[in-house]
């Protein structure tokens, strides 16, 4: 099934099969959808919405034209979220990927350039002097070496470059974003993925299941962040044995004082690399307690915290003891170290 046929389904009032999603965004991702089939197909999964089977059956056809990157560890981590968030924070995901990181667990961060906000995981990482294009190998041996790796999007999804342009001329919110981050190239499966509308948790967590996922924590943060929020309370969907369970985060409950939005606003790459670097360096306020409750969180998924109390304060002590900033520096000095050898050996 090619975007043509697929939207003659939809516009018919059908739902694509699981099988027939796969075809359609293999076709896509071939590159023999025209601008305007996948413009239109686009338009139609975004006005009606998009069902749990094609889901699954797009991120599968995306995880397959992927660039692989095989890890030497089974239970690595990703924080990512689908962005579309109503207000745009900085960056807390990528910030709390070097604390979870430097607490022990294994990171392989997947993520792009800006979409929606001022600063994406890719544009504050490389102003921070992160080599944010390493290959599969290289990126590999970055786990091994520092607990933490980033797979940029546009090096690991080079089929997508057939979507890219009319993603960009349509400017609004496509069941792309939700892809992005079901299509991590080192097949992570266990995730804390933030979703910006509370519609997608349940389905979010169940795809991932369909997926293959071992424990997941699907969140939605308060004032419509997809990350969870220290500004109130946070829905979760976890996903774990095969189950999924729904819950809520209380920032108050767990001892933190309640943030206003306006306290962790973003600005541009450099600015949020200032933050990035000033919360890893001891700042306390609105922006720590963002970074604690999500690596906390990915240490529950990583299986080296039984609660998000436990995991809040090993993340507290690796950044108190400069453990976060060394694994910072070590992420940044050795990305650099093993892109310039990738590049002599290409």
């Amino acid at each position: 099934m090619d975007a043509r046929e697929a939207l003659g389904l939809i516009g018919s009032g059908k739902t694509l099969t699981r099988a027939e999603a796969e075809a359609t965004m293999g076709s896509v991702m071939a590159g023999e959808a025209t601008p305007a089939q996948l413009g239109a197909l686009l338009a139609a999964l975004r006005v009606r919405g998009e069902t749990m089977d094609e889901i699954v059956g797009f991120a599968s056809a995306m995880r397959r034209a992927a660039v692989k990157v095989t890890l030497s560890v089974a239970d690595a981590v990703d924080i990512v979220g689908t962005g579309g968030s109503r207000n745009d924070p900085f960056n807390i995901s990528t910030v709390a990927s070097v604390v979870a990181a430097a607490a022990g667990a294994k990171v392989a961060k997947h993520g792009n350039r800006a979409s929606s906000g001022k600063c994406g995981a890719a544009d504050v990482l490389e102003a921070l002097g992160v080599k944010i294009d390493l290959g599969p190998e290289a990126a590999a041996r970055c786990v091994d070496e520092v607990g933490l790796a980033f797979l940029f999007a546009a090096r690991y999804h080079p089929a997508m470059r057939h979507a890219g342009p009319v993603r960009r001329e349509m400017g609004i919110r496509t069941v792309f974003n939700i892809l992005g981050p079901l299509a991590n190239p080192a097949g992570v499966r266990r995730m804390v993925l933030g979703v910006a509308t509370p519609e997608l948790g349940e389905t979010m967590a169940r795809v991932l299941g369909e997926l293959g996922a071992h424990h997941v924590l699907v969140v939605h943060g308060a004032d419509g962040l997809d990350e969870i929020s220290p500004t109130g309370p946070t829905l979760v969907w976890e996903l774990r044995d095969g189950a999924v369970r729904q819950s809520s985060i209380d920032p108050a409950a767990l001892g933190l004082p309640l943030a206003s939005v306006g306290d962790i606003l973003s600005g541009d790459p450099a600015a949020n690399a200032a933050t990035a670097r000033s919360i890893i360096g001891g700042e306390t306020g609105a922006r720590r307690s963002a970074v604690l409750l999500n690596a906390g969180a990915a240490l529950i998924v990583a299986g080296l915290a039984d609660g998000l109390r436990e995991g809040m304060a090993t993340a507290a002590r690796v950044i108190d003891s400069g453990g976060a900033r060394d694994t910072l520096d070590r992420f940044i000095a050795t990305s650099q170290r093993l892109g310039v050898a990738e590049a002599a050996t290409a």
